[in-house]
């Protein structure tokens, strides 16, 4: 057993060398990097002022108060309290739990909306940057960083530079139109 597992090992960093071997390699995360940018920030920021938006992320705050303040309760005078207010108080809990999860799923969509929307719009852009990121840095091996990827050096990193381009893209745009 021990040696089917250093074989296996061996057979592991054998072909994982010639990957570390190239040169030209370059690591990206597309998604932080567009996520990143002033115009995703920007993009939230609106979304927080959205007036769905913030009564769904302030009723579910309310929310989750009330149901802690009960489960505080509860356990406070569980020994004092009925048989019957126990099980009203852990249907009131379970009942706040379930709206609290209706709530956070459409406060999550809202998101996850807010981030496709920024992503589709700077997806052109992003290629761009990319394609011209790969030949001035001679890059022949781009990989998406994910969690897949044990290690990665930073330097080999292109989303931070990814992210400075499209700012600077979006902000010559917008020079540009005025």
């Amino acid at each position: 057993m021990k040696n089917l597992l250093k074989l296996n090992l061996l057979a592991a960093l054998m072909l994982s060398i010639p990957a570390f071997a190239v040169d030209g390699m370059a690591v990206i995360d597309m998604r932080t990097a567009v996520l990143s940018t002033q115009a995703a920030a920007d993009a939230f920021k609106a979304l927080e002022e959205d007036a769905d938006y913030a009564s769904n992320l302030e009723e579910a705050q309310s929310l989750q108060a009330e149901r802690q303040a009960i489960a505080e309760k509860l356990q406070k005078e569980l020994e004092t309290l009925s048989q019957e207010q126990i099980a009203q108080m852990q249907k009131d809990i379970q009942d706040k739990g379930k709206d609290l999860e209706f709530l956070a799923g459409k406060i999550q969509q809202a998101q996850e909306e807010t981030a496709q929307r920024v992503f589709s719009e700077n997806g052109a852009a992003m290629q761009k940057i990319i394609g011209e990121l790969i030949q001035a840095k001679q890059i022949k091996v781009l990989l998406q960083k994910n969690e897949t990827i044990l290690f990665s050096d930073p330097a080999m990193d292109l989303t931070d530079d990814v992210t400075s381009m499209l700012d600077v893209a979006a902000s010559e745009a917008n020079t540009q139109s005025e």
